[in-house]
């Protein structure tokens, strides 16, 4: 079966990178789950030689992965504080006031609207996963458990009219229609109106082995030069852009109508730096197959190591790149005892493939293991000064992406 371009439809062709067949990375599993049949799908990440626009063929329906979710904002301080500041800064460079519309896409549990509420600001947020969305309800927030796209954009500007500054973080990935979803905000922008989005950057991906943020409710993985394309496709413009360091590196763009806010220099500047490193052509994305092979080589080399020599590795963040990595890797719950998280409704559960029962980070200081590997390597700094007590007793932090290295106490 011939597949093609979620966006431009051409045929696809070329594989950025063959990750095999994994579970669902978010698919956490009770005890009693352990005895079933696990499904495993396809992670095979394709490349378009038209729009060179990265991609994973869905596996599921987006309502069986984001129906009900298991990752809440809020309890990364890190983020709560990149949020904060991108609020601060967004009200005074547009001038928000209590006459302004802010509707954040992907809203999660209201950490970052909350900000905007705060400011008196009129906002909505927009959650698909019910659950999340109780959540973001509870604390303050006006939230609707629904999918964007053209139609939920057309019935929220007819009931509130348009929205002033639209925000979409680490949502555009996870869409499998990004045709009827960027044609969402189209509908709903005010005709002066800026949309902010941020997305991990492929060429950080590429530049730093990150496969374990390939998934499958990662649908796409993006450049800005796909990303004008995309937006140009629907009467959008990028005018702004700015590298983050967040989730190992991404681009947060800065889109308006097409008639309206004048192109910074920063664009070019990414324009020309992706060029370099050969993303406006094929020759950009080769190799990575045999990168991946070494980090995994690397990681469970490792591993098994200190299993001969009687070591415990625990890790740290049930997070869904970690899953990948683990699945990928081969790696179960007889080279890595156990992971904790501070998230109560991942706890008490077990990690997909690879069975890993998750703890609260309380087991850490119960069990003392001599290594700790940081399975969310984003935010290093922030685990290594949450758990930094483990040094105590001679413990050591370990992150396997981009290589295995140990990492000091922040």
């Amino acid at each position: 079966m011939s597949l093609s371009c979620a966006f431009c439809r051409a045929p696809l062709e070329h594989t950025f990178v063959d990750l095999g067949a994994t579970p669902l990375a978010n698919r956490y599993l009770t005890k009693a789950m352990l005895a079933q049949p696990e499904p495993k799908y396809p992670l095979h990440a394709r490349l378009c030689a038209k729009c060179l626009l990265v991609q994973v063929e869905p596996a599921v329906s987006a309502e069986d992965l984001f129906g009900d979710y298991a990752y809440f904002s809020s309890y990364s301080t890190s983020w709560l504080e990149h949020a904060r500041k991108f609020s601060q800064e967004a009200i005074q460079r547009f001038r928000l006031g209590p006459a302004s519309r802010v509707v954040e896409i992907a809203s999660n549990d209201g950490y970052l609207l909350k900000n905007f509420v705060a400011a008196g600001i009129p906002c909505l947020g927009v959650e698909p996963a019910r659950n999340i969305a109780e959540a973001a309800i509870k604390s303050g927030v006006p939230t609707e458990a629904v999918f964007f796209g053209r139609d939920t954009a057309k019935k929220m500007l007819a009931k509130d009219g348009p929205a002033n500054l639209m925000v979409a973080n680490n949502v555009l990935a996870h869409v499998p229609d990004i045709n009827d979803f960027v044609g969402g905000f189209a509908t709903l922008l005010a005709r002066d109106g800026v949309i902010s989005i941020e997305a991990p950057h492929i060429l950080k991906l590429i530049e730093q082995t990150q496969f374990d943020t390939i998934y499958h409710e990662h649908y796409s993985y993006f450049s800005l030069y796909t990303l004008e394309k995309i937006f140009a496709a629907h009467g959008l413009r990028i005018f702004d852009v700015a590298e983050l360091p967040t989730h190992g590196g991404s681009l947060r763009v800065w889109v308006c109508h097409d008639s309206s806010h004048a192109p910074t220099p920063a664009v070019e500047k990414i324009r020309q730096k992706e060029a370099a490193a050969g993303l406006h052509g094929l020759a950009g994305y080769s190799g990575f197959d045999a990168k991946v092979k070494n980090v995994c080589r690397e990681f469970t080399s490792f591993l098994n190591l200190q299993k001969q020599l009687g070591k415990q590795v625990a890790a740290y963040g049930a997070a869904a790149k970690g899953n990948t990595l683990l699945n990928v890797c081969g790696v179960n719950a007889t080279q890595i005892s156990y992971v904790c998280d501070l998230s109560p409704a991942k706890q008490g559960h077990y990690l997909p493939g690879s069975h890993i029962p998750i703890f609260s980070p309380d087991k850490i200081r119960e069990t003392k293991p001599d290594f700790l590997v940081i399975l969310p390597w984003n935010i290093a700094p922030e685990v290594t000064r949450q758990m930094k007590e483990i040094t105590s007793w001679g413990g050591q932090f370990v992150t396997a992406i981009p290589s295995l290295q140990m990492k000091e106490a922040a």
